[in-house]
């Protein structure tokens, strides 16, 4: 099986950064996929990303060194298996409340003995080798969200999950939960201590801490703090900001 990079990465204590894909066309994940991020999350949660749009953009980003990450929809053991089987190398679990969603998660993800996922995927097994069924446990990277300030309350419990490899702050959701929805969450105190509050749990842990930051400086700041799976905006944001930009430029006189 081939090796997922991201992964490496992490385990030797690297950081990485990576961009949502939420358009759905292969054509973009084929672009973004050359830019030399490490990784990519394809969403299929809030993106406009169906089934075959996902097995696609998922097998554009393999045609490169970029790790194809997918958000699946819900913790659902049905939807991490028949994202797995397209190829994809990472889960993203969305709205983890405890440590029990938290080894759902993992055990959707992994092979039996260490989970209960269903071996018969045959697409991923022809993409990445017949020692797949044997190597996918060690190269299937399993990344839960963290996006509720009662989840933040039992951050620790959720990092302590063993097969846990990623725990993910969703910035939006955590606001909605703190009462701070339409307001500029990022600065207030309340919300920076809560996610300061995952990137603890998750050092003491020894496990990853990763962030959706909106924009680069942003994601330069979260690195320096610690966190090593860095997002930085999403395709459909990108391409409009820089769009209104050639626009403004152009029109101003």
């Amino acid at each position: 099986m081939r090796e997922n990079l991201t992964l490496t990465k992490l385990r030797q204590g690297e950081a990485t950064i990576g961009c949502w894909l939420t358009i759905g066309s292969p054509v973009v994940a084929a672009i973004m996929s050359r830019c030399n991020f490490d990784w990519l999350v394809i969403d299929t949660e809030h993106g406009a990303v169906g089934y075959n749009e996902m097995l696609v953009c998922v097998h554009e980003i393999l045609a490169t060194e970029t790790t194809p990450i997918v958000r699946v929809a819900w913790n659902d053991p049905t939807l991490i298996k028949r994202t797995l089987d397209s190829g994809a190398m990472g889960i993203l679990v969305p709205m983890v409340m405890n440590a029990e969603e938290a080894k759902r998660a993992v055990g959707a993800s992994k092979f039996p003995p260490k989970g209960v996922r269903s071996v018969g995927g045959f697409v991923a097994q022809l993409l990445h080798g017949d020692d797949y069924p044997n190597a996918a446990n060690e190269q299937i990277l399993v990344a839960v969200q963290i996006e509720h300030i009662d989840a933040v309350k039992r951050a620790k419990e959720i990092c302590d999950v063993d097969g846990v490899d990623v725990v993910f702050v969703g910035p939006n959701d955590l606001a909605a939960s703190m009462g701070l929805i339409g307001t500029p969450f990022r600065r207030n105190p309340e919300w920076q201590s809560a996610v300061q509050a995952v990137l603890e749990a998750a050092k003491e842990a020894g496990k990853v801490a990763g962030l959706q930051c909106g924009t680069v400086s942003e994601a330069k700041e979260r690195l320096e703090q610690g966190f090593r799976f860095v997002a930085v905006s999403s395709d459909a944001r990108l391409l409009h900001q820089n769009l209104c930009q050639v626009v403004t430029e152009l029109k101003s006189k």
